[in-house]
């Protein structure tokens, strides 16, 4: 076993990937999942930018949840990989507060940003001579601006708390970056309060936008199913299955370990499901709304002829 050094502030992240041939395999799979995640949202973000076809605000609002994919994936994966490559596994005290602030910011805003976007294809579907109305630019940076804003502020909230607490006992985190709740199992000190504000958070950003999102598609298929065209019918069907695919991917692991008690927790298990909300979701999020959008392909395709006819 590792001996670290106990008398340091740094914390030590015990990593994701087992130190053999599987780790290695495991680790090469997550860098190009992270490569493929950057190249995915840049694109997604400056295709939007580009193409005034998608200059609407459903695009608008995806833009914003390819930006926040982007710095979030970034947060996580480089430190990573880092402390796997070069053995080096601690983590600085104010590092470890800043990377935990920036995921539960992101993490925050993301999980407010997906419900906007369902609110979004609520009224597009269900009210759409009203949708210029309910949905103008103004609305969506008005969302926008909120789901930061609370994202800060519910992040700000724990990471304070998780860097004023006394830790007594060994510094290395089971987990592979600084998530509050493993950091907290080195404390010595009750800490059931804060776990009791980590279940009020997790019902107010998680399970609250997902049952309201859940809400708005029961709606939504319901008024696809009165449909009368054929055609808007698969429209909307591939519009929802879209957005209910990232929301399954994003919200269920997310839910699942935070509203667990402590006692039925396993770092394994924390690991593999924080996989999806960290890694994979935001690599999934630009795949999944290029690949079954027609508008977005027809914009690639436009934005590439653009810059082939240039260069001509």
């Amino acid at each position: 076993m590792e001996n670290y050094n106990q008398t340091s502030t740094d914390f030590i992240l015990l990593g994701l990937f087992p130190p053999s041939r599987i780790g290695l395999f495991l680790f090469i799979l997550v860098v190009l999942i992270f490569l493929m995640a950057l190249f995915g949202n840049l694109s997604m973000i400056l295709l939007i930018f580009m193409d005034i076809h998608l200059h609407k605000p459903m695009y608008f609002l995806l833009s914003q949840l390819s930006l926040i994919d982007l710095n979030y994936i970034s947060t996580i994966v480089p430190k990573m990989a880092y402390n796997f490559l070069f053995g080096n596994k601690s983590i600085s005290f104010i590092g470890c507060g800043v990377q935990s602030f920036f995921f539960l910011t992101l993490a925050g805003a993301e999980a407010l940003l997906l419900a906007s976007m369902a609110y979004d294809r609520y009224v597009a579907i269900c009210f759409p001579l009203h949708y210029s109305i309910r949905i103008s630019r103004r609305v969506c940076v008005l969302m926008i601006t909120a789901s930061w804003i609370m994202g800060s502020i519910n992040s700000c909230a724990h990471t304070t708390y998780a860097l004023h607490i006394h830790y007594c006992r060994s510094r290395a985190i089971n987990h592979f970056f600084c998530d509050v709740p493993a950091m907290l199992t080195l404390a010595c000190m009750d800490t059931w309060i804060y776990e009791y504000t980590v279940f009020v958070s997790t019902i107010l950003f998680l399970l609250l936008p997902f049952i309201g999102i859940a809400c708005s598609y029961g709606r939504v298929l319901l008024a696809v199913y009165h449909m009368n065209s054929a055609e808007g019918k698969k429209k909307a069907y591939s519009t929802c299955s879209t957005h209910l695919t990232v929301v399954t991917f994003y919200y269920v692991p997310f839910v699942y370990t935070y509203l667990r008690p402590r006692d039925l927790r396993s770092p394994t298990e924390d690991k593999a499901l924080a996989v999806f909300y960290t890694i994979l979701t935001p690599m999934l999020n630009p795949v999944i709304y290029s690949l079954k959008n027609k508008e977005v392909m027809g914009a690639l395709k436009r934005v590439i002829q653009r810059i082939f006819s240039v260069k001509v």
